[in-house]
């Protein structure tokens, strides 16, 4: 039976006895890797993270501190994620555009035969369960993805998106709520959470791109 979080020493990872992490991994103080998760070769795992059952982290795959991947998420090689990321369950994170098993002339692929697509999740950013993040694609600043939604395109900092292609559908807090807009004066929309108080300002032009009624 697993220890108990208060059982555990919090200046130490501990791993699952049934995952798998390679010896070339590099696991953070207080990490936990739960059962039959699979860190690759030369990934690096931050400070203080939760990998959960079943995830997937590909080779030479970078996580920040304190990033939380929930049943089931697979991150492969080629996406980097910020400190303080949020995967849902069964979220994928993939690395090519075009894929196929083998070359025109029949031949099984190998990693020479195609391009890999770089990603990346900024800091305080969440993605919800079941969504696919396309390779290339650039997930800003505390921005939320809903769950099942497919994203193709980058989402910028504070966005809410969701849907199949996921569309720029507002704009959310640090603390993950709805912002609301007080005015847009001047060069950026001056937004507001009604639940913390802060206040953000988005850029006119990202603003813009919003598919809600109310911002039009």
């Amino acid at each position: 039976m697993p220890p108990r979080e208060s059982e555990l020493d919090a200046d130490s990872p501990w791993v699952h006895p049934t995952a798998d992490v390679a010896a070339s991994a590099g696991i953070g103080r207080g990490t936990r890797i739960w059962h039959h998760a699979h860190v690759r070769e030369g990934a690096v795992v931050g400070d203080e993270c939760i990998l959960g059952k079943d995830v997937y982290i590909d080779r030479h795959v970078t996580i920040g501190a304190r990033c939380k991947l929930q049943n089931g998420a697979t991150v492969y090689h080629g996406f980097r994620l910020g400190d303080g990321v949020f995967l849902g369950p069964r979220v994928l994170l993939l690395n090519d555009k075009r894929p196929r098993a083998i070359n025109v002339d029949g031949s099984l692929k190998v990693d020479a035969d195609w391009q890999l697509e770089q990603g990346l999740v900024h800091r305080g950013a969440s993605i919800g369960a079941g969504t696919i993040v396309l390779g290339g694609v650039c997930v800003g600043e505390y921005a939320m993805v809903g769950a099942g939604s497919v994203v193709t395109k980058d989402v910028p900092a504070h966005g809410l998106v969701y849907g199949n292609p996921a569309r720029l559908r507002g704009f959310v807090c640090r603390c993950g709520s709805t912002l609301r807009l007080e005015n847009t004066l001047g060069q950026a929309a001056h937004m507001c959470c009604p639940d913390c108080g802060a206040a953000i300002d988005i850029p006119l032009e990202t603003f813009a791109q919003c598919r809600t009624p109310s911002n039009r």
